[in-house]
């Protein structure tokens, strides 16, 4: 927590003892001139001092995210943000269960609060309105659980079906459960994890968490509390059990017997204040001791009145369409929506400050200003930053440095004679004290996930600087709601998993149908074993013993004939794909010599540079990611010129691994070039280079048909003496005119998006050069040259931490499906990618989604827009000012906008596989479930190959299908033509035998005598070259 030591210096200094008396006056204390940042600080040394609870109450749920990750670095127990929705109560929109699980998941860290315990909590004016059942009810629904308690199952089986969990056979998702015996798994919706009860008789022997994807037991726990689903199930059976009401007249007679029969009803939110006479909101969860604090108290009754007013509307008019309307007010009450002055009144009862920039505070008495100032400086100018802390301790102020890199800190200043401490445990508060006692700067590791900024408080006499200052580097938080969860274990992809009607093939028997897997009984062994189907009969191969058995995989759209058991057929077939193999296999040959003849650059080990740099990346690196780097570092660290494709999806961390590469060959002396398909992600890229490698003496620049002529010439001049040490572009590097210094490492991104022509310049470009090439789905050619083992390849299949897989619908182009997709995103705050094949006809459909959509904000984009128009709609979306982003596949690669989880994909059946694959990548980054809808024509025929595809597409769903996806785009287009001769597909024998021919004839088994009888000097490069 690296705002914790300050935010303990700050509770103990004698201005905020004063401060505190001052919340004792009749008028409420008003804070003024504070940075984010320095808000979150003293508001939690302000609170911690009077309460073991902190409700700051904000205008919108924007602002709550970006409080959110300041107050929890401010070392509170629990720091939770309370999600609240826009949509009316009384509509018959629901709120999405994101919202409602995050509000549930709130409300059980408040009711399993310990005493040694303090939390912190979030929210917008909203949580003030009545949305909740009262405290007391919901408490008495949810279903506490210890070690040691008598279990009746009925009981327990009754209370989760009345709280909504629905029984199921896999516990893979919130708000499901499962009995296997003496075991029962239940997935509360309020945790991270599903929780497994171990019974022993009616005891509750053991509760455990466990892993939804292994299902794999992990900590073990001595209590849970499992919170019903939602407010549905609670409001619903209050309905039915209430007697001194006739609510019969609010509904339709199906609707009532329904309600009756079966406990279901369609918008059970809008009867919350029917079942219960007094709604309750977040602050009837609280005590009274609770610490409140009001930001920009002004702009949050704005707001509230414009949704008051919304929301009164709604109800008169829900209350019209019901017949007997005077006699229903009685029942149906407008107590779902209260007057936003009066909530925000009520606050004044609490103990608490008011935080404003924005309100007139001259008529008010009770007001301090803290008077937060900026540093009056440029990132990189170390000799002023040094100098400016001089003064800083000259005048006895307390200085924090957080930085990413705070080592790299440290020694900057050293070089200019200031002298700083680096203290690697954030948690040692003790350590941090002593050297902020002794007047010293101390420097500690920035693990914020928020929008961190330096300053000074002249008043409380403290500074603190962050990378910010330092080296212009900022975390961009993310502005709408994440719901936060853990996930122990992502899904694993198997390339090789057959499913019955799959064709496979036998290394001895040929092609067969593969048909199911049985259990037999030999010799009192029971085994499993893969049931094949030949032409003449059934084949049964043991499961532990697959080395003869593949997955027939083929260019060739033809159906595979089924092989006989024992026939010759199957032998002719295989001679012929070897005769045809071993001409590959003399290239392979050839090349693999001239290669290892060709002496690269051997790059040495890391530098304290390289560890730096890598301690800097706020995340951990997932395994892949570790094992991709480490191989990409032994391939720089060899003489052997590097071609290697890194293959991961979307999201997964290629560029992390890039990034690590290209540091490491520019500390070594190198230049580099990163080679993008479009202008879009070459300024992604340039972005992020530019600023990781911010610290460090390091030029690198941008080179796109954005540029003009004198800044390409500029460029071009730096290239060739060196004075750039990394360029960024697009198909302009290619241009002969561009001469390097010394190139080191090309590094090709989306290497699928370039066309043959610029292939061969990039042949031409890396004789000599290590090359690195990031795809999520290689072209056909390059997997099948990383298979036969001409490229090496790392495989980057682990999905980062939270990602959920992407639901995918291929539905016909209708306007109702498309509004409704659309509107479900943005009534959870969402934003939109809708991909059009064609800049023609794109004005049309922008008019189309208007007329459906009334009042959306929507923005154009496309690869022939003006540069500042391409950039500003750009930037203008990432900033959340527009729902929709109508564009070409422009956005097919690199842009990264966490808030967009949902695309809409026109005439899907016009895009190649691995494209829909990219696009597809461009929701779903973060934890929140997205939706991709693939759209058809209503009439008109799709080609075969197109329904393959789209196929393919629907079938590998899971995280880290890009490989497979991959694997299918080779099947349905072949590999084409590595060496300059027509290449026979896979010779009738499946992609993966052919392979497994080729490296056996690469290896010399079967090609020897071959090259000896043909060409002396074959047998020099047969010996020359070690193969694996």
């Amino acid at each position: 927590m690296s705002l914790e030591s300050i935010a303990k210096y700050l509770e103990k200094h004698h201005l905020t003892t004063e401060l505190i008396e001052r919340t004792n006056r009749e008028e409420r204390l008003i804070l003024t001139g504070a940075s984010r940042t320095a808000k979150a600080l003293i508001t939690t040394s302000l609170a911690k001092n009077e309460s073991k609870r902190l409700l700051v109450i904000v205008p919108t749920l924007e602002d709550a995210t970006r409080w959110y990750p300041l107050v929890k670095d401010c070392g509170w127990t629990k720091t939770c943000l309370y999600p609240t929705s826009e949509v009316s109560p009384y509509e018959t929109t629901q709120v999405t269960s994101e919202i409602i699980w995050g509000q549930l998941q709130v409300l059980s860290d408040i009711l399993e609060l310990k005493d040694d315990e303090n939390i912190a909590i979030i929210a917008t004016e909203r949580s003030l309105q009545p949305h909740l059942p009262p405290f007391v009810y919901l408490k008495e629904k949810c279903i506490k659980l210890n070690v040691g308690d008598e279990i009746n199952l009925s009981d327990l089986s009754l209370k989760l079906s009345e709280s909504g969990y629905i029984k199921s056979n896999n516990i893979d998702q919130e708000g499901t459960w499962t009995r296997r015996g003496d075991i029962i798994d239940i997935y509360p919706v309020s945790s991270e994890l599903p929780i497994r009860l171990e019974l022993f008789g009616d005891l509750l022997d053991k509760i455990k968490e466990f892993d939804p994807i292994s299902q794999r037991s992990l900590d073990q726990i001595n209590n849970v509390c499992i919170t019903p689903t939602g407010f549905d199930p609670l409001i619903i059976n209050k309905l039915i059990s209430t007697e001194n009401k006739d609510i019969s007249s609010l509904f339709t007679n199906d609707e009532f017997s329904e309600l009756v029969n079966s406990n279901k009803l369609d918008s059970a939110k809008k009867y919350l204040g029917v079942a219960f006479d007094k709604p309750s909101s977040l602050l009837d969860y609280l005590d009274d001791k609770t610490f409140i604090v009001v930001d920009e108290r002004l702009q949050g009754i704005s707001h509230g009145k414009a949704w008051y007013n919304i929301v009164n509307e709604n109800y008169t008019d829900v209350i019209t369409t019901i017949k007997g309307s005077e006699a229903i007010k009685t029942i149906f009450k407008p107590n779902l929506h209260n007057d936003i002055n009066d909530l925000y009144d009520s606050l004044n009862n609490y103990k608490g400050i008011d935080i404003t920039d924005l309100e007139d505070t001259t008529k008010k008495t009770n007001v301090f200003s803290i008077s937060s100032k900026v540093h009056n400086w440029l990132p990189n100018q170390y000799g002023k930053i040094s100098l400016s802390l001089k003064d800083y301790i000259k005048n006895k102020y307390s200085i924090w440095i957080i930085s990413a890199q705070p080592s790299r800190a440290v020694s900057l200043l050293e070089e200019h004679e200031c002298i700083s401490k680096f203290i690697p445990n954030n948690t040692d508060l003790n350590g941090i004290k002593n050297i902020i006692d002794d007047n010293i700067p101390v420097a500690i590791k920035n693990k914020n996930e928020g929008e961190i900024e330096g300053f000074y408080l002249p008043a409380w006499k403290i500074a603190l600087l962050t990378d910010k200052e330092f080296f212009g580097q900022q975390n961009i938080s993310t502005t709408g709601y994440i719901r936060r969860r853990k996930q122990s274990q992502s899904k694993k992809i198997d390339p090789n998993k057959m499913k019955p009607g799959d064709y496979v093939v036998h290394r001895n028997h040929g092609i067969g149908l593969f048909q199911k897997i049985e259990k037999l009984n030999i010799n009192g062994e029971s085994r499993d074993y893969l049931v094949i189907k030949y032409m003449d009969g059934k084949l049964s191969v043991a499961a532990d013993q697959l080395g003869s058995l593949g997955r027939y995989r083929s260019s060739n759209a033809k159906t595979p004939t089924i092989s006989k058991l024992g026939g010759a057929n199957w032998n002719k077939i295989k001679e012929k794909a070897k005769k045809s193999v071993k001409k590959v296999a003399i290239d392979l040959i050839k090349l693999y010599a001239e290669r290892s003849k060709e002496k690269g650059y051997k790059y040495p080990c890391d530098g304290p540079w390289q560890n730096e740099l890598e301690d800097s990346f706020p995340y951990a690196l997932t395994p892949d990611q570790a094992k991709a780097t480490s191989q990409v570092k032994s391939d720089m660290e060899s003489e052997k010129p590097m071609d290697r494709l890194v293959c991961g999806d979307v999201g997964f961390g290629k560029t992390e691994v890039a990034i690590r590469a290209i540091f490491k060959a520019i500390t070594s002396g190198k230049q580099i070039a990163l080679l993008a398909p479009t202008t879009v992600l070459s300024q992604q890229h340039w972005r992020t280079i530019s600023d990781r490698f911010a610290p460090y003496p390091i030029k690198v620049s941008l080179l796109n048909r954005f540029k003009t002529n004198s800044e390409r010439k500029h460029i071009v001049s730096g290239l060739k003496d060196g004075q750039i040490d990394a360029v960024v572009g697009t198909h302009q590097l290619l241009n002969k005119k561009l001469v390097y210094k010394d190139l080191g490492l090309l590094v090709i991104d989306e290497e699928q998006r370039f066309g043959v022509n610029q292939k061969e310049k990039i042949k031409e470009l890396k004789k000599s050069v290590d090359v690195l090439t990031l795809s999520a789905t290689p072209i056909p050619r390059t997997l099948y040259m990383s298979l036969s083992g001409v490229r090496e390849m790392s495989l980057i299949t682990t999905p980062p931490p939270l990602r959920r897989p992407i639901k995918t619908h291929l539905a016909p182009l209708d306007n109702e499906i498309i509004r409704s997709a659309i509107s479900q995103e943005i009534d959870r705050g969402g934003q939109i990618f809708y991909i059009v094949p064609r800049i023609k006809g794109i004005e049309d459909v922008a008019e189309k989604l208007k007329i459906m959509i009334p009042n959306v904000k929507l923005l154009i984009a496309h690869g022939q827009m003006e540069e500042g128009a391409l950039e500003n709609a750009m930037l203008a979306f990432n900033a959340g000012e527009a729902d929709i982003l109508l564009c070409t596949t422009i956005v097919e690669s690199g842009l990264d906008i966490p808030r967009v989880n949902t695309i809409l994909i026109e005439d899907s059946h016009k895009f190649g596989l691995s494209q829909l694959y990219q696009l597809k990548g461009r929701v779903g980054r973060s934890s929140l479930q997205a939706f991709s809808w693939l759209l058809i024509p209503k009439k008109g025929t799709i080609t075969q190959d197109a329904k393959k595809r789209l196929g393919a597409f629907l079938h590998f769903n899971a995280l880290g299908s890009g490989y497979k996806i991959a694997q299918s785009d080779l099947e349905i287009r072949g590999s084409g033509s590595l060496f300059g001769y027509k290449q026979s597909g896979s010779g009738g024998v499946g992609f993966e035998f052919y392979s497994k021919l080729l490296a056996k004839a690469v290896r010399g088994e079967g090609t020897k005598k071959y090259l000896d009888c043909k060409c002396s000097d074959r047998n020099e490069y047969a010996r020359s070259t070690t193969f694996k």
